[in-house]
């Protein structure tokens, strides 16, 4: 049963019927039918020094239906762009484990799979959101929910109304489609957001009531952060123009995941301008720490080689190189040839990041941006 659809999805429905059109157009005219697909790679990624984030280039891989190597990969193309459409012509939605399933069918006359298996499925359906410039979400597609928030802040979730200071222990858990369409934000009493790391510090952060002391809202994403959780922090951050700050480990995934909060992702750099936060700032773990802290030589995990290697990567990044306290900051992790985790703060006392480390942070401005 087809659905009146809002202009968001009017937006993608007319995006994937000009991807149809192109195929009926090169079949009228007896051409072989191909699509340029965005290439997503760092060799086809920059950093716009203005607007402070990565941008995809123009690099693109042609797919074409008549060459034998790329038939299979071609079909599956139009197989999920297909699969989108009947999703958003309904109003439905679905995981990509979801689709995969909807989709997956031995083809009539043949042994042959549509896909393989799941793995297959996951890149067709990430090319078809850099071909058609189309979040998942625009897909009508939602990732595994990992995340959640409390605050100071109210919102209407799918018409539901929740007031995010009263989700008691557990939170509101952040879903996967943030749209405006989805959720609106309603009253707001927050300063700023608050972002760690993993659930575990959260969890110490919420019992402590943090984000009411300080009025704030408090958010995790369970490590590296999907994209629900950027997407909404992005929001936040632009509709409600609170600040961002990230306590993250003192390791080189920590300084990725805030560079990926920052500056966006190679993968999802086509949509920077919808999820980079580029005035976020790094609140901590940092490689002082150990001797600021006073903390004991039980909290150190000693540096692999692949941390090092991963360190210096990081470091050659373009909006990183420049910047002398980003510089200095893995230099002194490198020299220390360890790494700390925000937890090793408990060694201290069990609140001693919820009422003296992050408080000392925020009223000092102690970060790096």
């Amino acid at each position: 049963m087809a659905t009146k659809l809002n202009p968001r999805d009017e937006k993608t429905i007319k995006r994937l019927r000009e991807l149809a059109d192109g195929v009926v157009e090169a079949a009228g005219r007896r051409r072989d039918p191909y699509v340029d697909v965005p290439t997503r790679s760092l060799s086809n990624v920059r950093y716009n020094k203005t607007r402070r984030f990565i941008e995809m280039g123009n690099n693109t891989n042609r797919r074409h239906l008549f060459n034998l190597s790329q038939a299979k990969t071609y079909m599956q193309t139009m197989l999920v762009a297909s699969g989108a459409t009947q999703l958003i012509e309904q109003g439905k939605t679905t995981s990509i484990r979801g689709l995969y399933y909807l989709l997956k069918h031995t083809i009539e006359g043949t042994k042959e799979e549509t896909f393989a298996d799941q793995g297959e499925c996951d890149p067709v359906i990430e090319d078809c959101e850099v071909l058609l410039s189309s979040l998942r979400e625009e897909l009508h597609l939602y990732a595994q929910k990992k995340g959640d928030m409390i605050g100071e802040i109210t919102l209407a979730d799918r018409g539901d109304e929740i007031d995010c200071s009263r989700m008691g222990s557990g939170g509101y858990g952040i879903p996967s489609i943030v749209e405006p369409d989805v959720i609106q934000f309603k009253r707001c009493a927050a300063k700023f957001i608050l972002h760690v790391e993993k659930d575990t510090i959260w969890q110490r952060f919420n019992e402590d009531k943090f984000w009411r002391k300080h009025k704030c809202i408090l958010t995790h994403g369970g490590g590296q952060p999907p994209r629900g959780v950027r997407r909404l922090l992005h929001r936040l951050h632009d509709e409600l123009k609170l600040p961002v700050y990230c306590l993250l480990d003192n390791d080189p995934w920590g300084y990725y995941i805030y560079s990926v909060i920052k500056q966006g992702s190679i993968n999802l750099a086509y949509e920077s301008q919808r999820m980079a936060i580029p005035d976020a700032k790094f609140l901590g773990l940092r490689s002082k720490d150990f001797q600021e802290c006073k903390l004991s030589d039980s909290v150190k995990i000693t540096l692999s080689e692949t941390d090092r290697k991963r360190a210096k990567q990081i470091a050659n990044y373009p909006w990183f190189a420049h910047k002398k306290e980003w510089q200095k900051e893995i230099k002194r992790m490198l020299e220390n040839g360890f790494k700390l985790e925000v937890e090793a703060l408990i060694s201290k006392d069990i609140s001693y990041v919820t009422e003296q480390y992050a408080p000392a942070r925020l009223k000092a401005k102690d970060w790096l941006d």
